[in-house]
């Protein structure tokens, strides 16, 4: 059995080895902490991305303004502004049972949105999240629960994708104003 001493020093060196791995915790996007006050928009308010970006950014101790009307020029006191232009969900065909019903579908969940900075022009961002999705005639209720977590799961991701994104874009906007 280790010594107290020798027991501090390997839950040490584990530590030190998983720091400089870069391991970091899942859900930690490395946010700047310049970013304090966003405003949140969309074509089309309450969409579930939108209530789910909303929801992550307020957990990440962002101020979100919610804001309907899209404003052409960045406000000074905002440190960005994300418009949500249009998200669609749609469902292609993969396989066929012998028997000529759908098998198995590819979700395609693309998303459109603008993100601004102060003094920059909007950055156009599009992108897609996939997901298989096997479907089962004979289970139609579970298969229609099935499909709604999956559903949401791809928001989540979506919404986790935009906000990795804001800080990408961030660091960038930084090195490009000289800050």
């Amino acid at each position: 059995m280790l010594k107290p001493f020798g027991m501090q020093l390997s839950i040490f060196v584990i530590i030190l080895m998983i720091a400089g791995c870069g391991f970091k915790l899942r859900g930690d996007y490395g946010l700047p902490a310049e970013i304090q006050t966003m405003q949140l928009s969309a074509a089309q308010q309450n969409t579930p991305l939108h209530r789910i970006l909303g929801k992550q950014l307020q957990g990440l101790n962002i101020e979100v303004l919610d804001n309907a009307a899209r404003s052409r020029q960045i406000d000074k006191h905002l440190d960005a502004v994300i418009y949500l232009r249009s998200d669609k969900l749609e469902r292609r065909l993969l396989s066929l049972f012998s028997t000529g019903q759908t098998a198995e579908y590819e979700l395609v969940y693309t998303i459109m949105y603008q993100l601004q900075f102060p003094d920059q022009d909007p950055l156009e961002i599009e992108f897609d999240v996939t997901r298989e999705y096997q479907d089962d005639p004979n289970a139609v209720l579970a298969k229609t629960r099935e499909l709604d977590l999956i559903q949401n799961e791809m928001r989540k991701e979506a919404a986790n994708r935009i906000i990795r994104q804001i800080a990408s874009s961030y660091s960038i906007w930084q090195q490009q104003k000289g800050g």
